[in-house]
């Protein structure tokens, strides 16, 4: 049976799942749904809408995510988003940063369920593909389930079939973005109860989820999973996704494959001025639990930041996975990853972005 590509996405991550993010993940998994980065409205209506919003036909499916409170202003960058080849419009009203409350959309927007009924309408008038809303579980002291259930019923009503939920919820004033996503606690199962009380809606969770393992237990009560950090950190986890997920019978990717397909791509990119690093900064997880892991993120810090790194530095990284891939083939390992944990150096770090 065919399944839905929301059965298995990666989350939207600000800094972290731009194109280059995005075509790495899609060498892993030709299934998984993938996300953009927020963008909100006002940029796409006034910025540069290549670079905000242009992406590689080989990312599909991916959907766009938009931040944002007006609906005129949300259904034209919808319309444009559409326009542009997307598969799916996003709003966002999880993001808890003050960036974000100060222009009155992310999650500060739960307290207005009317106005996000309101947008949801214009966008889903203005498109034919689907419009979808990504949602905590509560902010500040609108936390009840009472209160939950009257934001989903709310902008359900206005014809929202699928919403995305981050099993937490959201402080707006007194913790950073970082510690929104690590200290309030995780309530699983009050998006497994909403399932239960509108099995009519597709209900994908998110938060949290840090191996497949964990992805197929949701699966027994929802309808999709949403994974974030784990997804960008270890990446070699998402190359069993088509088969676990997806009931694909294509070989599983090695690493060695992942990254020889990026080699045109990066050639691409380095001919159009762009920078190695804005590229290979997404791979620095990728030979997490394999012998050599370290030497092959030093490698890229060392070589890969500065002006000029080129092509070769690819070509060397390589390398080094395909000879780790073999020894671990030689002693009998396998070659897929397993839950090893988060690596230590993360590739924020390599990216001079905090996570």
């Amino acid at each position: 049976m065919k399944q839905p590509p929301h059965r298995f996405s990666v989350a939207p991550m600000m800094d972290w799942t731009d194109r280059h993010c995005r075509f790495f993940h899609r060498q892993l998994s030709a299934k998984a749904l993938l996300y953009t980065e927020m963008v909100t409205a006002e940029a796409i209506l006034r910025g540069e809408r290549e670079r905000l919003i242009g992406f590689n036909d080989a990312e599909h499916p991916v959907a766009l995510q938009l931040g944002g409170s007006d609906p005129s202003k949300l259904a034209e960058a919808a319309a444009i988003g559409e326009a542009r080849g997307y598969d799916e419009i996003n709003l966002n009203v999880g993001c808890p940063s003050d960036r974000v409350q100060e222009g009155r959309f992310g999650a500060c927007l739960m307290a207005e369920p009317d106005l996000v009924a309101r947008c949801f309408l214009a966008m889903s008038e203005a498109v034919d593909i689907p419009v979808t809303i990504k949602c905590r579980i509560g902010i500040d002291d609108q936390d009840s389930e009472a209160d939950f259930q009257r934001f989903i019923d709310t902008v359900g009503e206005a014809g929202c079939g699928l919403f995305i939920v981050h099993a937490r919820k959201a402080w707006l004033s007194g913790l950073s973005p970082k510690e929104n996503r690590e200290v309030p606690p995780l309530d699983y199962e009050r998006v497994y109860r909403l399932k239960d009380s509108r099995p009519d809606l597709i209900i994908s969770i998110n938060g949290g989820i840090a191996s497949l393992d964990e992805a197929e237990r949701h699966l027994r009560h929802v309808d999709g999973v949403m994974l974030g950090r784990a997804a960008y950190q270890t990446p070699y986890i998402l190359a069993e996704v088509d088969r676990r997920f997806f009931g694909s019978s294509e070989a599983v990717p090695t690493r060695t494959q992942a990254l020889q397909a990026l080699v045109a791509y990066t050639q691409a990119h380095l001919a159009r001025g762009g920078r190695l690093n804005n590229i290979v900064r997404h791979t620095l997880g990728v030979m997490h639990g394999l012998k050599g892991a370290r030497q092959f993120r030093r490698h890229f810090s060392e070589n890969a930041t500065g002006e000029g790194a080129g092509i070769e530095v690819l070509l060397a990284a390589i390398e080094m996975a395909e000879e780790a891939e073999t020894w671990q083939r030689d002693k009998g390992f396998g070659s897929v990853q397993r839950d090893l944990g988060t690596p230590r150096t993360s590739a924020a770090a390599l990216a001079g972005e905090a996570e």
